[in-house]
């Protein structure tokens, strides 16, 4: 096979190595598509999972921007090429895919493409998906396609792999799923008994200081002060609970939509103004894209309820394989050794815990007067 400088055994060793390596479904898939674009030097792929509704659950490409992405519009329904590989078994070489009858356009803002290659993901009977490549960053034969009988071949042992690896992986999330509706039902008890018994300390209390608010007033005020108390450790209860479900938003759209979606709502909803900027990051691995978000939501809850802050600021950078969060506050900052001393960490400990747990760093900058900085770092997958 010659392929260019991608081809040979270890190339091959090193995409089906990678597909194998992931757990979580929309890893796996993001990882099939950059393997087949890169061992065979196409300028795009995608791949498309189908639902039950002439659409694609899922759609994953590689080789367009995330501002392209967005420009090109919904999701492809099954129709034209598309449908042809999901209907059948073989591999479809095309010199040039505008011209076959079965093309039926696409929208503006998509890419312009010529040559094609693509071939269904099938395990047993079932098709999972269909992986396609376009524009072979190569010279081409006059009228002829870039795309070669090897790569078609080789295509073809991807997506062989490619089909276990996206079994192995569904699987998985299934398992995942019966232990998360376990585990919800063991939160829903405590979460019950808990909050209930904390409610009921609550409602106790606030009778209690009811009763005295005429006779003995300083009674009384002690006994609100522990309505107080009893309200917040109340509100840390339900709190602890919630932040332990993992957010669908991340299995849906991933980190960096996830995080733009999340600040857009709080812009809306706090006089602060809030912005996200994201440059170059691709996919993590499903553990560390749910860290970052974690630390990012506690970041922005002590900047917009604790700081006083006008302006907080979430970035989100490519670093190596790996990415860098910062969430950058203008407001009134502190000093993180005086807080550790009073024993009020603001969720730092939480945070550090997360960022550690995925093999991942924390840092934090602040000072009295000058805003605060919290970056966390991940290693990537």
């Amino acid at each position: 096979m010659s392929q260019g400088p991608r081809s040979g055994l270890d190339a091959v060793s090193a995409a089906l190595l990678a597909m194998s390596r992931h757990l979580e479904v929309r890893d796996v898939l993001k990882t099939i598509v950059a393997s087949a674009r890169e061992l065979l030097d196409a300028e795009y792929a995608a791949l498309g999972v189908p639902d039950d509704h002439g659409g694609f659950a899922q759609f994953v490409v590689d080789g367009v921007s995330e501002e392209q992405w967005k420009a090109i519009g919904p999701l492809p329904r099954q129709h034209g090429i598309l449908a042809a590989m999901l209907q059948k078994s073989e591999p479809e070489r095309l010199a040039d895919v505008r011209e076959d009858p079965r093309f039926e356009g696409w929208p503006d803002a998509h890419p312009d493409m010529s040559d094609f290659l693509g071939l269904p993901i099938r395990y047993g009977d079932e098709t999972l998906g269909a992986l396609f490549l376009a524009n072979k960053t190569c010279p081409k034969p006059e009228g002829g396609c870039g795309f070669t009988a090897d790569d078609e071949e080789l295509l073809a042992l991807l997506a062989q792999h490619a089909a276990i690896a996206l079994t192995n992986a569904r699987l998985y999330e299934r398992s995942r799923e019966l232990t998360i509706a376990e585990e919800r039902s063991r939160l829903a008890h405590e979460l019950h008994d808990a909050v209930s018994q904390k409610l009921f300390s609550l409602r106790l209390t606030a009778q209690a200081a009811a009763a005295l608010v005429d006779r003995d007033p300083s009674r009384a005020k002690g006994e609100l002060h522990q309505v107080a108390t009893l309200a917040a450790e109340a509100a840390d209860e339900l709190r602890a609970a919630v932040v332990e479900l993992r957010p669908a938003a991340l299995d849906e759209d991933g980190l960096v939509a996830t995080l733009r979606t999340h600040t857009q709502v709080l812009h809306r909803a706090h006089s602060a103004q809030v912005t996200f900027e994201s440059n170059g990051v691709r996919a993590l691995p499903a553990s560390q894209e749910e860290a970052m978000l974690r630390v990012a939501q506690e970041a922005l809850h002590n900047a917009l309820r604790h700081s006083g802050a006008e302006r907080v600021t979430v970035l989100l950078d490519k670093r190596g394989a790996g990415a860098v969060l910062r969430v950058i506050d203008d407001g009134t900052g502190f000093d993180p050794k005086a807080i550790r001393r009073a024993g009020r960490h603001l969720g730092l400990v939480s945070m550090r815990d997360r960022a550690s747990g995925v093999g991942g760093r924390l840092t934090v900058e602040s000072e009295p007067g000058k805003g605060t900085t919290i970056e966390m770092e991940v290693p990537g997958g």
